[in-house]
């Protein structure tokens, strides 16, 4: 059964998209931490990040780094934090976060953001790429 990322990388749920190429794609969070909280997710259904082909695992991170540059551009913020938990969705994902605190990394704490916010957010980040 494809996975939640896998639908969204289809077409067959809607999501807020910051960039996407060939490989990878990057969608904001709609139940974010933090306003700005962005997901980078490999179009590969692969369920565990070390169990990616080094190369394929380093070109996430480089799609990664170019997105995280475009949301400090985009998002006034201390610092981008980046994660990667992977229990939520069994599909490789990074998490890149907007931080100016610790408890915005904990994934405690929520900022509740409406379609319009998260239409715009998502163009103005995807401008800066």
């Amino acid at each position: 059964m494809p996975s939640l990322f896998t639908k969204i990388i289809q077409g067959e749920i809607p999501c807020y998209k910051v960039a996407e190429d060939e490989h990878f794609i990057a969608f904001l969070d709609i139940n974010p931490n933090a306003v700005g909280h962005t997901l980078c997710v490999p179009k590969q259904e692969i369920n565990k990040i070390f169990d990616m082909e080094e190369t394929h695992y380093l070109a996430l991170m480089r799609f990664a780094h170019k997105v995280a540059k475009a949301l400090e551009k985009t998002v006034p913020c201390e610092r981008i934090g980046m994660a990667v938990i992977g229990l939520e969705v069994p599909h490789v994902h990074v998490h890149l976060i907007p931080i100016n605190a610790m408890k915005d990394m904990t994934f405690q704490h929520k900022v509740p953001m409406d379609a319009n916010a998260l239409t715009a957010l998502a163009q103005k980040i995807g401008a800066q790429l």
